[in-house]
């Protein structure tokens, strides 16, 4: 699998509550090289439709990338022995402020492997009720809950200067293309 290549060290870099680093020696062809890999627990997304077939959808202030970002709801695997469907429910409730009672795993995505190891299992989600949000931190607490059909989607996502690749993934998987 590993077709000549073999970790031969990992040093720790740097340890945070979302990720750590690891710089990692690689051994192939009689050459060592390195790189470094954010390692992650893992995250969820959702993609929430209500009765009406209206998508969910999250504006919210994203410091990587300093501006507001259109998102379905998403977090990461941040409880110890939580599995992704209960954490996927817990984003729901907090960003939404729904429950749903139809779930179905959509898809599992490498988010970018050339750097890490973060696995993104994404949902969607039908049958909701709408209950009260319960946002965590700053940026959730400020963001702003929209519901858009199909069209307006499509609208919106002609607007924005980059695409949410875990939310253009989830809709592909369930509408087809919207980015015409």
């Amino acid at each position: 699998m590993s077709e000549g290549f073999r970790v031969v060290s990992s040093d720790h870099v740097l340890r945070s509550h979302v990720f750590d680093v690891e710089r990692l020696t690689v051994a192939h062809a009689g050459e060592n090289f390195e790189r470094d890999v954010a390692r992650h627990h893992g995250a969820v997304a959702i993609l929430a439709l209500n009765d009406a077939g209206e998508v969910g959808v999250v504006r919210q202030y994203r410091a990587a990338v300093d501006r507001v970002t259109l998102e379905i709801p998403a977090g990461t695997r941040d409880v110890p022995g939580e599995d992704p469907l209960a954490t996927a429910q817990r984003e729901l409730r907090e960003e939404l402020g729904c429950e749903a009672r139809t779930w179905r795993t959509l898809i599992q995505v490498m988010v970018s492997p050339g750097w890490t190891d973060q696995l993104m299992t994404i949902f969607e989600a039908r049958d909701l009720t709408v209950l009260e949000r319960a946002p965590e931190g700053p940026e959730e607490s400020a963001s702003r809950v929209e519901w858009l059909s199909a069209e307006q989607l499509r609208e919106a996502l002609r607007q924005e200067p980059a695409l949410d690749a875990t939310m253009s993934v989830a809709l592909n998987r369930v509408f087809g293309t919207l980015f015409d």
